[in-house]
């Protein structure tokens, strides 16, 4: 689907499916979820004055060693919104990211670091958690397959132990690019095409070690499911979710978590949910979505069942296990936060 109509169908669809935060107050804040992974709703948790803590899209979260919520969005008067745990603001930084868009943490010798990936700069940036920036990634010219810039649309890293990692090209080109921790491609692969190995809005990517050996998981949001490839880029597995748009696939334990943007394809806005899968990859619980059923080992369509989403773009589960949500041209929504029950 064409970007500009994606934000514009996007843009018209929140204005449609507006969210009302008082709507759930207190205690009695409503239950969603199935079998065993069940959450209890608060809209108001992140909310903030937005005449001084504004935000445009709530893109993505993590959590870092502090237990701190850490927030990215890309309204430049604070790139970085900081909050603790019952939704109390921190802190705030950066206002040079007018397309932030990824927000990925990385661990190495007792630092925190951050990677920021920018749709409109057509960059990836690493920087420490104050916003210090250590290195730029521009658009991967050495590849031989850009031939300008605009054709790199960085959506979203992971980084190994080590310090590589990886960029994934989910709004551009469709490629996956394997850097070492100095920022010297190493290799990539992908792209965008017909085979079951290339990639269509391959939107987030991270390392999965839930098996033993590490592999990559890496979006493809067009096709409605998750791709598993060896470290070197070679397919294993296709892990289907019929009727849901994946954005990034998101790690915590056993279990696998994701925003679902829209259901059942990219045409259809304000239709969002979360789903989560076991560490089997069944799915076993969807928040705001359909029941999960399997019919013969297959997973049948699923799909919004309750309109508390327009637009879910990310998920993070901090160390308690509940779950924040952050969401995409959703009115300009702070994230809410799920807490299992």
């Amino acid at each position: 689907m064409n970007r500009r109509k994606f934000l514009k169908n996007a843009g018209l669809a929140a204005g449609a499916v507006a969210i009302t935060k008082d709507m759930f107050a207190g205690k009695n804040d409503p239950i969603y979820g199935h079998n065993d992974m069940r959450y209890r709703m608060n809209v108001k948790w992140g909310a903030l004055n937005p005449e001084k803590y504004p935000v445009k899209d709530c893109h993505e979260m993590i959590q870092d060693k502090k237990g701190r919520i850490i927030l990215l969005t890309n309204e430049t008067k604070n790139n970085i919104l900081i909050y603790n745990k019952s939704g109390k603001l921190k802190g705030s930084w950066g206002h040079e990211f007018p397309g932030a868009h990824g927000l990925t943490l990385h661990r190495a010798g007792g630092e925190e670091y951050l990677f920021i990936t920018d749709t409109n700069k057509h960059q990836v940036y690493k920087t420490t958690m104050d916003g210090k920036i250590l290195l730029t990634i521009d658009y991967p010219k050495e590849t031989g397959v850009y031939e300008k810039k605009e054709a790199f649309v960085p959506t979203e890293t992971t980084v190994l132990d080590n310090g590589d990692f990886y960029i994934a090209d989910g709004y551009g080109s469709q490629y996956i690019m394997h850097y070492d921790e100095k920022g010297k491609l190493k290799h990539f692969f992908g792209g965008k095409g017909d085979t079951t190995a290339n990639l269509d809005n391959a939107h987030g990517i991270t390392v999965d070690r839930r098996q033993g050996t590490p592999s990559l998981l890496i979006t493809d949001r067009t096709r409605n499911c998750f791709k598993r490839f060896s470290m070197d880029g070679k397919l294993i597995e296709v892990i289907e979710l019929p009727g849901a748009c994946v954005c990034r696939p998101v790690i915590h334990g056993d279990h696998l978590y994701a925003a679902v943007l829209r259901s059942p394809d990219l045409n259809s806005p304000g239709t969002g949910f979360v789903t989560i899968l076991d560490k089997n990859n069944k799915v076993v619980s969807n928040i705001g979505g359909s029941e999960p059923v399997y019919k013969d080992g297959k997973l049948q369509p699923m799909s919004q069942t309750e309109k508390i989403f327009v637009h879910p773009h990310d998920v993070c589960i901090d160390d308690e296990g509940s779950i924040y949500v952050a969401q995409w041209a959703s009115n300009k929504v702070y994230p809410y936060k799920f807490s299992r029950v």
